[in-house]
């Protein structure tokens, strides 16, 4: 069985071209599985069967795991059955017809104008670490980039003359992502005077864009703590992560007029479904909609 996993999570890398958070998972995930089967005393993956699934499943269940992780582990063990079966190893693949839990997907949170305004207006602008927090911020609002893809920012990633910063994202897909003035501004601020001023303080030479107090690369984790900061010298109650100034990002295009699709290339979304999910408004913007756009809507 472990041949057979180092064979899959090969598989994963090379051919899937799958991310490390993603291949962990399918590890994770398959590693509980052999540990249940050896529990259950199977030797061999040709014998597991619809009883053994059934069994498996309740054990999940017992263990009380969510839907949502349950579901994950019943696609992990499909996606590997069917490698194995593709390689003859097996004759079958006994999850095929296990249906999926069924999954809620809440809605993602977002800030309002009124919140990211006070964001906005809380960092020193004279100050390297204020000003590298600013257009952290900035451009987190203006591309809705995920916060493993930001930390890998390079200098050379960023073209100022047209306004772009290309992105290697999930599964080395790669996008150029356009920002706007205000986040143009806070990036050159930074750039020119504040990362300069930090890279005083090392004697290496990062290329990477976003530095931190000592001058060596910003790491998620710092980036993650910079907007709790933020957001504690705001005196604002609101949970801020980056993840949630990108479903901030996603809302505001869509309640301004931009279409899935775009929406979709911006993200970096495999498919569209991804993007859907950010088709929620708030109630004020569809009633403006609706009374803008009903012909009978006013007098």
């Amino acid at each position: 069985m472990r041949h057979f996993l180092t064979d899959f999570t090969e598989y994963l890398q090379i051919e899937k071209n799958a991310s490390p958070y993603t291949v962990r998972f399918y590890v994770d995930d398959l590693e509980d599985f052999f540990a249940f089967l050896e529990e259950e005393q199977i030797s061999s993956l040709e014998d597991v069967n619809q009883r053994i699934i059934r069994v498996y499943l309740t054990r999940l269940y017992k263990r009380k795991l969510g839907r949502r992780s349950v579901s994950r582990k019943i696609s992990s063990l499909k996606s590997f059955y069917r490698f194995l079966e593709r390689h003859e190893q097996v004759t079958a693949n006994p999850f095929i017809y296990v249906s999926l839990p069924k999954t809620t997907h809440p809605i993602p949170g977002f800030l309002y104008t009124e919140e990211l305004e006070k964001l906005f207006s809380v960092s020193d602008l004279n100050d390297p670490l204020g000003q590298r927090n600013q257009a952290l911020l900035e451009i987190f609002y203006a591309t809705g980039i995920r916060v493993s893809e930001c930390q890998n920012v390079k200098l050379g990633h960023i073209d100022f003359t047209i306004g772009t910063m290309f992105v290697n994202g999930k599964g080395n897909k790669e996008r150029y992502l356009p920002f706007g003035h205000f986040a143009e501004t806070a990036l050159e601020h930074y750039i020119n005077d504040g990362r300069e001023k930090l890279l005083e303080k090392t004697t290496s030479s990062p290329d990477a864009v976003f530095l931190n107090a000592r001058g060596g690369p910003l790491t998620a984790r710092g980036m993650r703590m910079i907007l709790n900061k933020m957001v504690e010298n705001a005196a604002m109650t609101v949970h801020v992560h980056p993840h949630k100034l990108r479903h901030t990002f996603a809302t505001h295009m869509l309640n301004e007029g931009a279409d899935l699709r775009t929406l979709q290339e911006l993200l970096g979304h495999e498919n569209l479904s991804s993007t859907q999910i950010y088709t929620h408004v708030t109630k004020d913007h569809l009633r403006e909609v609706y009374m803008d756009s009903h012909p009978r809507a006013k007098e």
